[in-house]
This record gives C-alpha cells, sequence and structure tokens, in this order.
C-alpha cells in the first residue's frame, strides 16, 4: 500500500468520512460474482498444472534405477 493512500485514508478518518468510503459502488451482480470466481478456479488450475509439468520432468530426469 502506497503512502499516499494511507495518508488519504488517515485525513479522511479525521473528517469523518472514512465510514461514507465505498456506499457509491454498485452491488455486485451474480454474473460478475460467478466470473470472478471462475477467474480465481482458473488462476488455480493454472497453478496446479504449472506444479505438475515441473513434477512430471523432475520425475522423467531422475534415474531408474537398474538402469544406466
Amino acid at each position: 500500500m502506497s503512502g499516499k493512500t494511507l495518508k488519504r485514508w488517515v485525513g479522511r478518518a479525521r473528517q469523518g468520512q472514512l465510514a461514507t468510503l465505498g456506499e457509491r459502488r454498485r452491488p455486485v451482480t451474480e454474473l460478475e460474482a460467478e466470473l470472478s470466481r471462475l477467474k480465481r478456479e482458473l488462476a488455480e488450475a493454472r497453478v496446479e498444472r504449472d506444479i505438475l509439468q515441473k513434477a512430471t520432468a523432475y520425475v522423467a530426469k531422475a534415474p531408474r534405477p537398474g538402469t544406466r
């Protein structure tokens, strides 16, 4: 978090405006919530895929017992 953001929050808190932050935001629709959930799942699946790819490469390089 930048110092500028923190300074702005402290200033608004001192003026009594901190409680009103975010009131102008519109509520999240079902479609937006689902999109957000799917993006998180996709990111998690990509991380898992990358881990599996690295593990596969590691196992493929490991010497097998009984071979030269």
